[in-house]
């Protein structure tokens, strides 16, 4: 019989870079510590660790508070950690979290609950944490943090798509601020985009790319805006591409509205009035009209 379960799922990106950087011997020291802290924390939350993965953890909770209040505070104490790292290399901390049903089995979980949050946590930013509806409850929600809609996600068999919410976890913008120093240590070092992402929009024959560092960035009918789409039903600045906890969101400033649409969920739209969504993967931006209005002016956006 099935055991109802919330699992959780940690990994430290930029891994190998550290072994690059680092060698091989403190390396494994600086990400052995990082990984004691975080089983520390599994324990302190009241959680099963499951298994320890290379550069992450697989825990298991019996509520989902205390998986939220667990996340939350691996990726506090890990950025409060980054601030008084003196090495060059940053380890930030992806997390994915998910609630359903799971099998125990030879000391180890399996289930739907298990691959969706390992998914997450693939899919995740660096310093993000991605949740499952079904593991965001009323007690999780008052846990003094905000959430934000990510949309619907299709996870590797599994017959539905996944609702996802991210976690805005951060205290204040000075931890956002020195998180972000530590990040652009590591990627002087790679000869990378500082930030790790870019978003590319196009419209009609128009494609411009924006590189994390070089956002916020306007999507509107002026001149000004640093993507222009000249349409009536568009607001002189409409959308606003904003970077934030490692990943790229669309901000509605529009009259109108702004639609949101998946390219892994075609049926499903999200409508922002003045209001933000993760964007992730490919899809569209339907400016002032629904994307039932076949004339609409429609934004194609890809974040990698």
């Amino acid at each position: 019989m099935g055991i109802q379960s919330t699992v959780v799922f940690t990994d430290l990106h930029g891994s190998t870079a550290a072994f690059g950087a680092l060698g091989n011997a403190q390396a494994t020291v600086v990400i052995t510590q990082i990984l004691d802290q975080i089983a520390a924390l599994v324990q302190s939350h009241q959680g099963q660790l499951v298994k320890k993965l290379g550069d992450g953890v697989m825990a298991v909770f019996g509520q989902p508070s205390k998986a939220l209040d667990f996340a939350v505070q691996v990726q506090r104490v890990h950025s409060r950690h980054l601030q008084s790292f003196e090495s060059l290399v940053s380890l930030p901390i992806k997390i994915g979290i998910a609630f359903g049903d799971t099998e125990f089995t030879a000391g180890d979980y399996y289930g739907d609950a298990v691959n969706v949050a390992a998914r997450l946590c693939d899919l995740a930013g660096p310093n993000q944490i991605w949740a499952s509806r079904a593991s965001v409850d009323v007690q999780t929600m008052k846990r003094g943090v905000s959430f934000r809609a990510v949309g619907n996600i299709a996870i590797r068999g599994r017959a539905g798509n996944c609702e996802v919410l991210q976690v805005e976890w951060k205290e204040d913008d000075q931890s956002d601020f020195l998180t972000m120093q530590a990040q652009i240590l590591v990627g002087a070092m790679s000869g990378k985009d500082v930030l790790g992402k870019q978003v590319e929009l196009s419209y009609g024959e128009k494609h411009v790319t924006f590189r994390s560092f070089e956002l916020p960035a306007h999507i509107g009918r002026v001149k000004s805006a640093e993507f222009v789409v000249a349409d009536p039903r568009v607001s002189r600045m409409h959308a606003r591409l904003i970077w934030r906890n490692g990943g790229v969101l669309v901000e509605d400033l529009s009259t109108y509205g702004t639609w949101v649409r998946f390219a892994d969920d075609l049926s499903g739209e999200i409508l922002l009035r003045r209001e933000e969504c993760v964007l992730h993967g490919s899809g569209e931006l339907g400016l002032g009209a629904s994307f039932g209005d076949s004339s609409a002016p429609v934004v194609l956006f890809s974040v990698s």
